[in-house]
This record gives structure tokens, sequence and C-alpha cells, in this order.
């Protein structure tokens, strides 16, 4: 069970379940108003404190938000609050039975932000989550994504109309310098140096980083800015590159359906505008790139991150020698 708004057992269970059961309806109201009120401002005020301090991204502060939402929801129940609960409750609210482990570390991660934050501005003493451990995870190895499939991928837009022209660049643009579908919705005409073929985005954190685009890319999204995009705004002036028959900028959904439709047309099963980027890195790696020029253009903070697509490779080059190899 994904668990999202409630459910996970009280710290002493039975004892607690039995607290619950006797909650008058007036306490139910007064516990509903304490979280619509109390920890919503708590959690606000961490959000803003992230947002100054470290600059995280929108996406990343509403993942945070969901998760401290839903652990103080698992908490109500047991008629704890964020700012009070101890160790036990939290380790309750947190590992959940049938929840996802990334669930349950991506909400424990957010749950220790939190509590650093309140222990540093003494608003408590102690950090309830100091010895509470993330539940160990399997690494996801990205599904290996060919070249030849890419090809299919790349072909597939029809460029003889507005749409298919603007998805083709869109493709191609993401795959050329491996964006993420944030960064590449993003994208004003402004972040983009045709002359020397040069895109400057900014990643998680608001970290600048300046990524080559690629002869093919550069092509497609110039005859996309000179032909299309003004079909689709039809007069209408906007800052984003890519855009909708709404005349503003596509969202990530949008960007993501593009990216399924013409998988599909394509033959290509399991692959989102994630995989494009995961693919940039593997075939770059394949070809013998230096992992840390890799790093550098996918904005990764840490070589660790990057080193899952070393793996990528080599799963893949153990594929063609035991295909092709005379002894396999």
């Amino acid at each position: 069970m994904e668990e999202g708004q409630g459910g996970g057992s009280c710290a002493g269970s039975a004892g607690n379940a039995f607290l619950i059961m006797r909650v008058s309806l007036p306490n139910l109201f007064q516990t509903a108003f304490v979280w619509n009120n109390m920890e919503e401002d708590l959690i606000d005020r961490l959000l803003e404190t992230l947002w100054l301090d470290r600059r995280l991204s929108r996406n990343t502060l509403e993942s945070y938000r969901r998760d401290l939402e839903k652990i103080a929801r698992r908490l109500s129940l047991c008629g704890q609050t964020l700012r009070d609960a101890d160790e036990s409750d939290l380790a309750a609210a947190v590992y959940v039975a049938g929840e996802k482990r990334s669930s349950q570390a991506r909400a424990l991660s957010a749950c220790k932000r939190l509590y650093i934050w309140m222990e540093r501005e003494g608003m408590r003493t102690d950090n309830p989550t100091r010895l509470l451990k993330p539940p160990k995870i399997d690494k996801n190895i990205p599904t290996l994504i060919t070249e030849q499939q890419i090809s299919r991928l790349l072909s597939a837009p029809d460029t003889d109309t507005p749409h298919g022209l603007r998805d083709k660049a869109l493709l191609e643009l993401m795959y050329a310098t491996g964006l993420r579908v944030s960064e590449a919705v993003r994208l004003s005409f402004g972040n983009l140096d045709l002359d020397r073929g040069c895109i400057t985005t900014l990643g998680k954190g608001n970290k600048q980083r300046i990524v080559p685009m690629g002869r093919e890319s550069v092509y497609w999204v110039e005859r996309y800015y000179k032909e299309a995009r003004p079909l689709l705004l039809k007069g209408r002036s906007c800052d984003a590159l890519f855009v909708s028959q709404k005349k503003t900028g596509i969202s990530r959904q949008l960007a993501w359906m593009i990216v399924k439709e013409y998988a599909s047309q394509a033959g290509i099963e399991h692959i989102s505008p994630h995989s494009l980027r995961h693919a940039f890195a593997t075939h770059l790696v394949q070809h013998g790139l230096d992992l840390r020029v890799v790093q550098d253009m996918l904005g990764h903070a840490d070589l660790n991150t990057t080193q899952i697509y070393t793996h990528v490779a080599n799963v893949r080059l153990h594929s063609v020698v035991k295909e092709h190899h005379s002894r396999n």
C-alpha cells in the first residue's frame, strides 16, 4: 500500500488505538484545528528557510511539504504533533508496513531536515530523528536504452507540422544535453547560444551550468523557433522556448506525454523524459567520455551519483560481448 493520508501505527499501538477510539468529536475538531494552523505554520517556516538558505527547487520543496504533511497526519492520529513527537512516535509514523522503502526514506529525510532546523532555532533541545536510520533500498539501475532505440524515437515526430517540429526539437535537445524535464520546460530563448551551440540552465539548488547542444540539436531548435513557434503562439508573446497550443510554455506533464507518445510509435517501452537523461549519460560513458565531464554536464553534486552510468555501460558491454563473441 502506497500510503499518503494516514494509517501508520502509533507508538505503543494497543494503548494508543484505545485512546483514539475514545476521542470525542469536539476533540477531533480540535486536532484538525491544530493540524491546519500550527503544523502548517511550522512546515511553511521550514520551507521558507530552505528556500532562502539553500535555494532548493520548487519541486524539492513541494516534496518536503507532502512528506511532512503525511507524517503530521499520522502523528495526529496518535494525539501527537511534529513539535512534540519523540523518537518512537516518529518511527511509527515513518516505518509503515506495506509502504515503499523509498517513500519511507524520503519522509525520514524530510523529518531530519525539520528537526535539525528546530534544534538550531531553539524550538527543541533534542533531535528525535538522530538515531533513526533510512531503510535499505536496492539501487535501481536505469533501464538500458540503446542508441538504435533513441534513433527511432527521434525519427518519430512529423516535422511537417508545427507540433511535430516542436516535439522533434524538444526530444533532440533533451537527448543532446541531458537536461532534466523541469529544466527543459523552463528554458527561454535567452538561455540558448545557438552560435556557440550551448545552453545555460539552472539545476537543483539554482546551480548554473553550461551544456553543449550538438549540431543536430541546434539545427532542430533553430528550425522550430523560426518556423513552428510563431504558428503556435499566433502573435502572442511568451518567454518560454517550448510553447503549447494554449500559447504558454509547455508543462512537465505535457513533456512526459510527448515522450510517451513517440516512444509508443517507435515501439519502445518503459521510457520517460528522465530516460533521455539516462540515455545521454550512458551513451557518453560508453563512448569513453570522462566521468567527471559527464558529472558536470548532468549537474550532479556528487560523482557517486554519476557512477551509476558506468555500471549501466558495463551491463551493456557484457550483453554485446555475450551476443557476438564466439565463445559465449
